[in-house]
């Protein structure tokens, strides 16, 4: 058993090395990607299945098709869990701790119980400390289409008729954020302004109206 434990520790710890030196160098990030949305996936996947479940129910099949749905459900997440990089974990500290238990003189069925014990724990660690990243770089990433609604400030005058884009602030996931903007209001918007953002225009420009225009539109309607 020294031998595979040694294996799986130098395999396994020089694959996470180049794991790291890859993601620093910005090049795994395809990784994090796909560890996040291993998540959104599984609620795709398991929605469906829970519908046809609940319309079961009706029909006396309710308690079978609910086990059926929570074994199935345990199931995808489970396999959601195993990537590529936890299973390197997995298999790195699997050798790292069955050599430690070997050294300690245990007998072989403790250093195999602790062996996969560290393993299985190493590999749901990397799996929520990846899903944690992913959702930090997520949520810090401002989307500019979350600005569609949402009232701002001229800070440069936006030309009328989109004759040529101004400038506006607005606070937009927590911060104060600066966009271009043009509106196809018949008048200049003058700094200070007040204005609503009706939609995007260019991917990085705001289309966007007064605020009284868009308050007396949503009254009418």
């Amino acid at each position: 058993m020294t031998t595979i434990f040694l294996f799986c520790a130098l395999v396994g710890g020089t694959i996470m090395l180049c794991q790291f030196v890859l993601t620093l160098l910005g090049l795994g990030g395809h990784d994090l990607v796909d560890a996040g949305h291993g998540g959104l996936d599984l609620d795709h996947d398991v929605g469906p299945d829970v519908a046809h479940d609940a319309e079961g129910h009706g029909h006396g099949m309710g308690e079978a098709q609910g086990e059926d749905n929570a074994h199935q459900h345990s199931s995808t997440w489970l396999f959601g869990v195993i990537t590529f990089r936890t299973l390197v974990a997995a298999i790195t500290f699997f050798g790292l701790a069955g050599m430690a238990a070997r050294s300690a003189e245990l007998s072989l069925v403790n250093q195999l119980l602790i062996g996969l014990a560290c393993g299985i724990g190493a590999m749901y660690l990397v799996h929520w400390l990846m899903s944690l990243m992913y959702r930090l770089s997520e949520d810090n990433t401002v989307r500019i289409n979350r600005a569609i609604g949402r009232e701002g400030m001229v800070y440069l005058p936006v030309p009328a008729g989109r004759t040529g884009p101004g400038k506006i602030q607005l606070r937009l996931q927590g911060r104060m954020m600066e966009y271009e903007a043009v509106t196809a209001a018949p008048a200049n918007l003058p700094t200070g302004a007040r204005v609503v953002v009706v939609g995007v225009v260019g991917g990085h420009v705001l289309e966007v109206a007064p605020a009284e225009m868009q308050a007396v539109a949503a009254t009418e309607a």
